[in-house]
């Protein structure tokens, strides 16, 4: 007891002479005998578990349409090997069904060496290159061969990071690029996030470059809209499917559906404004 003694006289010696906090005479007061301490004592002893509120297995273990709605609101964070971390909320996404989805990569239940994400287990990245050259990335849900493009982001966080990965990957000179400009496009967001091939059939739920947490204030079904999906249009029936889902009014999604959205006023989904 001699040492808790001590201690108490020295804390009591302290608050006589200042009226500031002895924050160092009370952890020295709360540590253990070995020179632990106790998360439990004070507030200044909490640690924040790494990660701790990240999107779990669960949560991509679901249909892909239902997947593609979910994901709006939420939000993907990507650590760059510089340490610096980039937050995007999901705005904008689109779900490929597989199988009879003529738009799909899986389409037919195909696999092969390029889209064999798509039949890995739900949250596996699924990370592809278009025209040779810029890459698009989507996530897998439940359904053989099922997987849900994520489409535009709106930038949260490292939005000066997000402006240097885009003007890297942009020939000639260029011009100093707006928020709703830096990842509006699943070819954008990727330049933006830093994303490319090496990111195929990565898992959100244990990767340490990148992962999902949950967003704030998350949309109602009035929030958001449904339509067809971008650049399919030879795809019959199926390039007509209202299966791109998008934030009604916010300003960083790809594509605004005009018609759709006087169409559900129309029919009282939601009041024009």
């Amino acid at each position: 007891m001699p040492r808790k003694r001590k201690l108490l006289a020295q804390l009591s010696a302290l608050q006589s002479n200042s009226s500031v906090p002895p924050f160092d005479a009370l952890e020295k007061l709360n540590a253990a005998p070995d020179g632990g301490s106790s998360p439990k004592s004070s507030k200044y002893f909490a640690t924040e578990k790494k990660k701790s509120s990240q999107l779990e297995a669960d949560f991509f273990n679901q249909p892909c349409i239902s997947l593609a709605k979910s994901f709006l609101g939420q939000i993907l964070v990507r650590k760059l090997p510089d340490g610096r971390e980039l937050w995007g909320r999901i705005v904008e996404t689109e779900a490929y069904l597989g199988g009879e989805d003529e738009a799909s990569h899986s389409k037919g239940g195909k696999q092969t060496q390029r889209n064999a994400a798509m039949f890995m287990k739900p949250g596996t990245l699924y990370v592809y290159q278009i025209y040779g050259i810029y890459f698009c990335v989507n996530v897998s849900s439940q359904g053989e061969g099922a997987a849900v493009l994520l489409r535009s982001l709106e930038p949260l966080q490292g939005l000066d990071a997000m402006r240097e990965l885009r003007s890297a990957s942009r020939k000639g000179p260029t011009k100093l690029l707006k928020d709703w400009q830096l990842c509006n496009g699943p070819s954008k967001l990727c330049q933006a996030f830093g994303i490319d091939k090496t990111f195929d059939q990565r898992d959100l739920t244990q990767d340490a470059a990148i992962w999902m947490v949950p967003g704030h204030d998350l949309p109602g079904e009035q929030d958001v809209i449904a339509t067809k999906r971008i650049g399919i249009g030879n795809r019959g029936e199926w390039a007509q499917k209202p299966l791109r889902f998008y934030l009604r009014g916010n300003r960083f999604v790809s594509v605004v559906d005009r018609k759709t959205e006087r169409e559900m006023a129309a029919t009282g989904h939601f009041s024009c404004s």
